[in-house]
């Protein structure tokens, strides 16, 4: 008897087939494009201070180990002609508040405080690990922290080598925490700091613990590895941390409520969206000072840049809509209805497409970024909140708050 897992692959060999068949010349656009890609998005840089880099050797192979294949990109027809369709979707004790693709293999769910823990996932949906987010900071470089405490697993950033995923924690809980973060706050409270755990991809283990500001949400690292910006919801701010000492090195008031961040593939320059306002700052990565792009509507969430750097897309938690900004004059060029209330987003690794999440329609838009046009609705389980693209499968992984990660070919 043919298994389920046996039957998908089956059928995929047979579309890939068909698709080369038929599309010679758009693939090997694809490839010239995948390649200066590639080179636009390398990094590399510092190690990290509990594994010293004089003395950091690969990690013996275990049975608790996991391997993660080498990094391949799928090609094919440009994203904007191909189609979303359902492949597979995963259920079980998991509340996902965001899922982020490694680029090698595997893609991590954070279930924030609501189940304490990041499940990982290979490429055939199965699930490689859950990973509690209780740790004892006194073993991670933190004795002021005794004890063991938990966290509230937000949001995921891999390093430029995929050697390492960060993950913020809403806030702590357990011995020395009692005044955790609060959707509605303000530096004024004094919410408790939070911390942003290390995760090693080869062994799925939290290795390091890194101190950052009140209530982290999003966060970013840049893509020459200098700089961990973190996004620090209740004391309004941003922590800029060195990955190499896992050390903040300084801590930036950009105004209330900061969410998502996008990084240029230069790393010249983070954004910010500054969800208490209508503003995007900008943090000069050389010098850390700010600059704004100002009024790009009201409430920005959460932000994606294309792969060449010039456009920057957000998402408008007050207008329920998703402007695209012209990096070249800072100036917003395009706005868009794409359902009630967007939340996350991602993009085709050509570009061409942006995938959005409607919290409110449960449902996933599909953009022409060209024109800013709807190419594709597709329904999704109840609250759709983060989404991720896969570039190794050319699949779409949407968490859902409902209890289930729904993952689309876009084929």
């Amino acid at each position: 008897m043919v298994s389920r897992a046996e039957a998908r692959r089956h059928r995929r060999r047979l579309r890939s087939r068909r698709v080369a068949a038929g599309a010679g010349a758009l693939l090997l656009v694809a490839a010239v494009v995948a390649a200066v890609l590639l080179v636009a998005g390398g990094g590399g840089g510092g190690d990290h201070n509990a594994r010293n880099a004089a003395a950091r050797s690969p990690a013996p192979t275990t049975a608790s180990s996991t391997t993660l294949p080498a990094t391949t990109t799928t090609t094919g027809p440009p994203s904007t002609v191909r189609a979303l369709h359902l492949d597979h979707t995963i259920t079980g004790p998991i509340t996902p508040k965001s899922v982020v693709a490694s680029g090698q293999g595997l893609v991590f769910a954070q279930n924030m405080i609501y189940k304490h823990s990041v499940t990982v996932y290979d490429s055939n949906f199965d699930l490689v690990a859950t990973i509690p987010d209780s740790v004892d900071l006194s073993t991670l470089g933190h004795p002021d922290h005794p004890g063991v405490v938990q966290g509230g697993p937000v949001e995921a950033a891999f390093s430029p080598t995929g050697r390492d995923v960060y993950v913020s924690n809403y806030s702590m809980y357990g011995p020395g925490f009692g005044h955790p973060g609060d959707d509605t706050c303000s530096p004024s409270d004094h919410r408790d700091s939070s911390f942003v755990y290390r995760i090693d991809v080869k062994q799925l283990t939290i290795d390091a613990a890194i101190a950052v500001g009140s209530t982290p949400k999003f966060l970013a690292v840049t893509p020459d590895d200098r700089y961990l910006i973190v996004s620090n919801w209740c004391s309004y701010d941003v922590s800029v941390v060195d990955p190499a000492t896992n050390q903040e090195v300084k801590r930036i008031p950009v105004g209330a409520y900061p969410r998502g961040i996008a990084v240029d593939p230069t790393s010249t320059t983070a954004y910010i969206a500054v969800m208490g306002s209508r503003d995007i700052a900008k943090l000069d990565l050389a010098s850390l000072t700010l600059t704004y792009i100002r009024n790009v509507g009201a409430a920005p969430r959460h932000l994606v840049m294309d792969p060449a750097g010039q456009f920057l897309y957000a998402t408008l938690n007050g207008d329920g809509q998703v402007v695209k900004i012209d990096l070249a004059t800072d100036t917003v060029v395009a706005r868009i209805t794409t359902g009630r209330a967007p939340r996350s987003m991602t993009i085709a690794p050509d570009g061409r497409s942006l995938y959005v999440v409607n919290y409110e329609s449960n449902d996933v838009a599909k953009l022409d970024v060209a024109d800013m046009h709807i190419l594709q609705t597709v329904p999704t389980s109840t609250h759709p909140i983060g989404i991720t693209y896969d570039s190794t499968t050319n699949r779409v992984w949407v968490a859902c708050y409902s209890g289930a990660i729904m993952v689309f070919d876009d084929a």
